[in-house]
C-alpha cells in the first residue's frame, strides 16, 4: 500500500535502471507555470512574509517539470524553468489545492498552475551494504528535524554560466548539458552535504520520479549511487563537515535490510516525504550494483 504523502510519478522497468546516456530532455516555455492573473499578486506576498518569518531564504531559479515518457529505452523529461519563489507561493501554499482544482477545470492538469521545481535524490549505498540518511537541520524551509536522503535541486545556473540568475531563459539552455547537470547535481549535493570526494561516488543510476504529495506533488528524480567507501569512512567525512552541513545536524546509517523493511517500522514516519519517495523506488526497482 503506497504511503499518502508521496506517489511514483515515473518507475524504471528494470532494476539496471537508466543511465546518464537513456536520458534525454525536451526544454520549451510551453513546460513553463501557466499563470493564474488574480493569483499572481499574491506570490510576492506570500514570498515576503515567508521571507521575514525565514530571513536566510532566497530565490533561485529552478527546472520545471512537465511530464515524463519512456520511448525505446531512452526517458524523455519535458522541462521549462521556474523559480523557488514560485514554488513557495505555490506547491507549498495553502492555495495548493484550490489552485490544483483551478488547474484541472481550466486546463484539464491539477499540476498546470504550480511552480513544479524538479529535485533531486540519492539513495548512497556504501561499500559495506549500508545506506545513508541524514537528520535535517531545523533551520531548513521544508520538513525541519526529519529524516531525509542527500539531495536538492539541479540547478539552471550550472548550465547558463555567465548569465545572471534572474535572466536566465530557457534559450541560454543546451539539452544535453541540463541533462549532465541533472546527474551531477545529485552528486554535488552528496558532496556538499555529506562531504564526500566526488572521486568516491560512482556514476548514478535513475531509478525513477516520485511526487511529495504534501507539497501537491512537487516531483523528484531519485538515484542509486555506490559509494567507494564504508560506512565508517563517511562517517568521518561528514562529522569534518562539508560546504552545506548547516543542512543536517547527524548522519544514520540502514543494512541494506533495514531499506527493505523500512515501510513498516516507527522510523518511516520520521521520514520526510522526498525520503519515502526514494526508499519506494529504491524497494520497487532494487538496482543491481554496477561495479
Amino acid at each position: 500500500m503506497m504511503d499518502s504523502e508521496i506517489s511514483i510519478m515515473f518507475q524504471c522497468p528494470s532494476s539496471q535502471g537508466l543511465t546518464e546516456e537513456q536520458v534525454h530532455v525536451d526544454l520549451s516555455p510551453r513546460y513553463n507555470r501557466c499563470r493564474l492573473p488574480q493569483y499572481e499578486p499574491q506570490i510576492e506576498v506570500i514570498w515576503q512574509q515567508k521571507c521575514s518569518e525565514k530571513p536566510w531564504l532566497f530565490n533561485g531559479s529552478k527546472f520545471r517539470i512537465h511530464s515524463v515518457s519512456l520511448e525505446r529505452g531512452i526517458l524523455y523529461i519535458r522541462l521549462g524553468l521556474t523559480c523557488y519563489r514560485d514554488f513557495i507561493a505555490t506547491n507549498w501554499a495553502l492555495e495548493a489545492p484550490s489552485l490544483q482544482q483551478q488547474g484541472l477545470k481550466d486546463l484539464g492538469n491539477s499540476q498546470a498552475y504550480l511552480a513544479e521545481p524538479l529535485g533531486v535524490g540519492a539513495m548512497l549505498h556504501t561499500i559495506d551494504d549500508k545506506f545513508v540518511f541524514l537528520r535535517r537541520s531545523q533551520q531548513v524551509g521544508e520538513a525541519p528535524g526529519q529524516i531525509d536522503i542527500p539531495g536538492g535541486h539541479p540547478e539552471p545556473k550550472a548550465v547558463a554560466q555567465g548569465i545572471p540568475e534572474e535572466a536566465i531563459h530557457l534559450e541560454h539552455l543546451s539539452q544535453d548539458l541540463v541533462v549532465k547537470e541533472l546527474f551531477f547535481s545529485v552528486m554535488a549535493e552528496i558532496r556538499d552535504e555529506v562531504n564526500i570526494p566526488l572521486n568516491f561516488l560512482k556514476k548514478p543510476i535513475l531509478m525513477g520520479i516520485a511526487r511529495n504529495n504534501t507539497s501537491a506533488g512537487r516531483a523528484s528524480a531519485e538515484f542509486y549511487i555506490r559509494c567507494a567507501l564504508t560506512a565508517e569512512e563517511v562517517n568521518r567525512f561528514y562529522w569534518e563537515g562539508g560546504p552545506e552541513a548547516q543542512e543536517s545536524t547527524n548522519i544514520i546509517f540502514l543494512k541494506r535490510e533495514e531499506v527493505l523493511r523500512l515501510e513498516n517500522t516507527p522510523m518511516w514516519s520520521e521520514l520526510c516525504p522526498s525520503a519515502k519517495g526514494a526508499v519506494k523506488l529504491y524497494n520497487l526497482v532494487q538496482p543491481s550494483p554496477r561495479d
